[in-house]
């Protein structure tokens, strides 16, 4: 790693760490107010955004960008929009209860627990211009400061996205817009260097390609930086022996119509009982999708996670299984963990399944797809976080980022 590099993220991480007393002890209809500001200028300033996201997209075409990576890429008109109507339901979204009443301790003392913003948090992401402005927008409504890293191929959308939208927005609402730092250097050794700070930055949102995000993570450990890490992804649906064909058919296209994102539909598991009888129905939604189906024998590990295969992501895995237990044994131990769903008719096969699969999200007759803050919560998520251990896990948001403080007060006070 160059000292320009390492310097150029340090910089941004002090210069957030001096700007962040400025949003922890903003009032919150100056938060809002700021939240609101970002969603009128992105639609105000939508033409300066949209001509510096083409600029992305042009140079990535001509780098040979997989198309999957290239739709995450792209911000069209109505994902613009989209945006913008996530960040005015953001600021209209209670905000995080900052004093909890725990218990009376002896000799009437109240024991509150305080919830107090963390200071400043990283986040490294891929190129996905939307997420500067989902991840900046979650930390403006938690009051943490925040410094973004987005890869080379994004960093043209996200500097006109914290110039014209982000910064501007905080400034009007009287916050300091150095709250959220955006590291200007295109080197993947800027990732590696923003969870090397556990004085300035002692947590890192870490969202991208597996090896890389499991990479980083493991630098942040000897770091003493702690990490929120979505590294793998893949949603997983067994079509059990009660499945509606109809709904198999359904799930199955719903789950395909975007393939560049951690969510859709990875591996479809089908109930060899009737594997024969569904599968025209899948093959319908295939085609309809422009997919193709990997069968057995495979030349790739069964959790394969196709969105991140440049050449190859418009595929799923398909695997015929004996039935609920060999199916959720394979989710559990051969996938990412992220999200699995049961196709059935039978409420006592979703309840055995709901009850053994130990990922982030489970559905019955539902796409994996939803496993999102949006559309699960209804505010954006900083990432989806797959951790096995307590703390924060699924879809990550605003109410999470936050780090508790016991206060012991007099009775009456």
């Amino acid at each position: 790693m160059t000292d320009e590099v390492a310097k150029a993220v340090e910089e941004c991480a002090r210069a957030a760490k001096r700007a962040a007393p400025s949003l922890a002890t903003a009032p919150e209809k100056a938060i809002d107010a700021a939240l609101e500001g970002m969603a009128q200028r992105l639609l105000s300033h939508r033409a300066e955004v949209l001509e510096a996201n083409a600029a992305d997209v042009e140079r990535s075409t001509a780098e040979g960008m997989s198309a999957g990576l290239l739709d995450r890429l792209t911000i069209t008109e109505e994902r613009l929009t989209g945006m913008a109507e996530q960040l005015r339901l953001l600021a209209g979204a209670p905000h995080q209860e900052r004093t909890v009443e725990v218990s009376t301790l002896e000799g009437g003392l109240r024991l509150v627990e305080r919830r107090r913003p963390v200071g400043v948090i990283g986040a490294n992401y891929e190129a996905r211009p939307n997420v500067t402005v989902d991840v900046a927008s979650q930390l403006v409504k938690s009051r943490n400061a925040g410094v973004l890293r987005t890869g080379s191929a994004a960093l043209g959308s996200a500097q006109r996205l914290l110039e014209v939208v982000i910064a501007p927005a905080l400034t009007e609402a009287g916050i300091d817009s150095d709250v959220v730092q955006l590291v200007p250097r295109v080197e993947r050794e800027a990732a590696a260097a923003l969870v090397r700070l556990p004085d300035l930055v002692p947590l890192v949102i870490l969202r991208g390609s597996g090896d890389s995000t499991r990479a980083l993570a493991t630098e942040a450990a000897t770091h003493g930086v702690r990490t929120l890490a979505h590294a793998d992804g893949g949603g997983v649906l067994y079509v059990d022996a009660a499945a509606d064909a109809d709904t198999v058919r359904s799930l199955v296209s719903s789950s395909l119509d975007r393939l560049g994102v951690c969510n859709r539909l990875n591996l479809l598991l089908i109930n060899s009982s009737v594997y024969d009888e569904l599968w025209p129905r899948v093959s319908e939604a295939f085609a309809e999708r422009g997919v193709s189906p990997s069968l057995a024998p495979y030349e790739h590990e069964i959790g394969y996670e196709w969105a991140l295969d440049s050449d190859r992501e418009a595929t799923v895995t398909v695997a015929k299984v004996a039935g609920l237990t060999e199916a959720v044994t394979i989710a559990n131990e051969q996938t990412s963990g992220l999200a699995a769903g049961i196709a059935t008719e039978d409420a006592a096969a979703a309840e055995a399944f709901f009850d053994a699969y130990q990922g982030t999200g489970v559905f019955w007759n539902a796409p994996t797809r939803l496993l999102d803050g949006f559309k699960l919560l209804g505010v954006p998520e900083t990432g989806i976080n797959l951790d096995k251990v307590p703390g924060p896990r699924g879809p990550v948001t605003y109410t999470d980022l936050y780090v508790r403080q016991y206060a012991v007060l007099p009775a009456g006070r």
